[in-house]
């Protein structure tokens, strides 16, 4: 039963991290660090995606 409540929990918490965006810091961080480059902050991150996002709106209604 334990070992299926982990999975579970495991599972919830990949979930949360996709659906907030948690996920894109994590895989920008793996990506410098295999890269050799220095990550920007995280502050300077998330504006960079919102910024993004404002210049090609994919599926957005507005």
């Amino acid at each position: 039963m334990t070992a299926a409540l982990t999975r579970a929990w495991h599972g919830v918490r990949w979930y949360l991290k996709e659906f907030t965006g948690e996920a894109r810091w994590d895989d920008y961080l793996s990506h410098c660090a295999q890269h050799g480059h220095t990550p920007m902050s995280r502050y300077e991150f998330e504006r960079a995606r919102t910024d993004a996002q404002e210049r090609n709106p994919v599926s957005r209604c507005c």
